[in-house]
């Protein structure tokens, strides 16, 4: 039995889904005057940056554990600090390359040479160019980043005046535009290696391109998603840090900031479908019946579902339709939130603070097990044939050492994050192998870290499937979609509606699965927000 029809509520722009690209994109449309209502599925606002309970007394951040990508400019225009954002430093990475010897991977120019000179003299002594190299590419994509994508293929005057803009604009980008090709087509590995000759030193910088994205460091393509995890500018910890209260303090404080301004957030609010009359979109209902009527109408919810699910097929070209279909989401990445009476205790742990590359921190925060590219290529072999990996790689991360307010005193949260495990099993399935890979993530964590599985007090574990149903990442794909070059740009995430439209108008995306992808940045609600008020402006909405 449908729900009886209720008097519409009327706004000038509806955000669905309160994750911190539909929050930002909130604040700058309220910041300019207009009357903003947001809508969340779930009971707790927030998408996948969120801090919830895991066991009694024990908080954790569920899904994104570490802050890196969230723009200073963002933080500055919604006085995050003041609404209770506080980063906390983290410690530099130490990656274990054997049961008994590790990497150090510091900021700290000098500390990384040491550490990979251990391995070879040579690694050490080219370290320094390669990472000049790659931040002259990373500094043109950072600018790339708050660009909106042109569309190559139109003919009118508009498009032809945007592209010629925007080539003026980058006109100095030389032969510097090689190493962005390069990025986008070579693996990590084989892009690695024309500087590097260590397996152990490359797995330590190949071993982001792995994070999040179903492929191996061998994958072509592979070498941009190195990128993609370094180019956060943020300030207050040098690179990486915590964030007191877990990454939910992030989305509370956007949203403190956005009802300051007049928004308005509902919980529990499942968007139903999306209205369209004669082209443009006019309502969202929700499943419980409410209406809300906008003339703007934004989705931080990623694009598959709101071309396939949330739109009628009929106000949807064939061809996006066609892309959408084929946009690739598959996931297999997981996590595992753990609730401990001690942190592992890493073989390499003595030998880390007898050779001081702890600095000031009593333990190392922030760890990864993954000790040569073979071991990242293995783990993807696995996955690549229908199956978790028997021994995956992975991140290991502690709050608690530089965070109180996360567990009872004494205790320790641990945030794990690591691959593969494929969205879905050949010949499995995960409500009868879950248990089983979950023996599979303790043992290999027990391997570098032995008696940690006894430590454990509680612990959440996440797969694909998971992912998807709590906070509705798309086959459980932490990025809304793969990073990869046929998928970046101006064919995020369809050809021809990269530029946050999309073919109905007074509908947009704000989220991550548009420009330029995943990570809490912030930076396609921003984008976002910027198209829709020069609609706005122009009186095309």
């Amino acid at each position: 039995m449908s729900a009886a029809p209720t008097a519409a509520r009327i706004y000038d722009a509806v955000i669905i889904g309160s994750g911190h690209n539909g929050l930002v994109c909130a604040n700058y449309l309220a910041r300019r005057g207009m009357k903003v209502a947001v809508l969340e599925r779930r009971a707790v606002i927030g998408g996948a940056a969120v801090t919830e309970e895991i066991a009694p007394g024990f908080r954790a951040s569920i899904f994104s554990y570490l802050m890196s990508l969230l723009h200073p400019r963002i933080i500055r225009d919604f006085e995050l600090p003041r609404h209770g954002l506080t980063v906390l430093p983290c410690s530099d990475m130490i990656s274990s390359v054997s049961y008994d010897d590790y990497i150090l991977f510091s900021e700290d120019m000098k500390k990384t040479q040491e550490s990979f000179a251990k391995f070879s003299q040579h690694d050490a002594e080219i370290y320094p160019a390669f990472d000049a190299y790659l931040q002259e590419a990373t500094k043109i994509v950072r600018s790339l980043l708050w660009e909106t994508p042109v569309d190559p293929s139109k003919r009118d005057w508009r498009s032809f005046r945007e592209s010629a803009s925007f080539l003026w604009k980058y006109r100095k980008i030389g032969r510097k535009m090689y190493r962005l090709v390069d990025l986008l087509t070579m693996s990590a590995y084989d892009y690695l290696c024309e500087w590097f000759e260590d397996d152990r030193v490359m797995a330590c910088l190949a071993y982001y391109a792995s994070i999040g994205t179903f492929a191996g460091p061998k994958s072509p393509g592979s070498a941009y998603v190195i990128m993609h995890h370094i180019m956060g500018e943020h300030e207050g910890a040098g690179g990486w840090g915590f964030i007191k209260g877990g990454m939910g303090a992030i989305t509370q404080a956007l949203a403190a900031s956005a009802r300051e301004k007049g928004v308005e957030i509902f919980t529990e609010a499942a968007v139903g479908e999306i209205r369209v009359r004669d082209g443009r979109a006019t309502e969202v209902v929700t499943a419980s019946g409410n209406i809300f009527r906008a003339r703007v109408i934004a989705s931080g919810v990623n694009a598959k579902t709101v071309y396939l699910n949330m739109l009628p097929e009929s106000v949807v070209p064939a061809e996006v339709l066609r892309e959408a279909r084929g946009y690739r989401t598959f996931s297999t990445a997981f996590k595992m939130n753990i609730a401990c009476e001690r942190p592992p205790q890493y073989r390499i742990l003595e030998k880390a603070k007898t050779d001081g590359s702890l600095g000031n921190f009593p333990y190392p925060t922030y760890c990864h097990i993954a000790p040569d590219i073979d071991y990242l290529e293995r783990a993807y072999d696995d996955a690549k044939h229908g199956w978790y990996s028997s021994e995956p790689f992975m991140t290991l991360c502690t709050p608690t050492i530089v965070d109180d307010t996360l567990a009872p005193p004494g205790k320790h949260v641990v945030n794990v994050f690591g691959g593969h495990a494929p969205y879905t099993l050949k010949n499995g399935d995960w409500t009868t192998e879950k248990e089983k890979f979950k023996k599979t993530v303790l043992q290999s964590i027990d391997n570098y870290a032995p008696g940690f599985s006894g430590d454990i007090i509680a612990e959440q574990t996440l797969v694909p499937p998971d992912l998807e149903a709590i906070v509705g990442l798309p086959q459980g794909h932490i990025f809304h979609g793969e990073l990869a070059a046929d998928q970046l740009f101006f064919q995020r995430p369809v050809s021809g509606y990269a530029d946050y439209r999309t073919p109905v108008k007074g509908l947009y995306l704000c989220g991550s699965s548009s420009h330029p992808g995943g990570g809490v940045s912030g930076i396609p609600g921003h984008n976002a927000a910027r198209e829709i008020l020069a609609d706005v402006k122009a009186r095309r909405v």
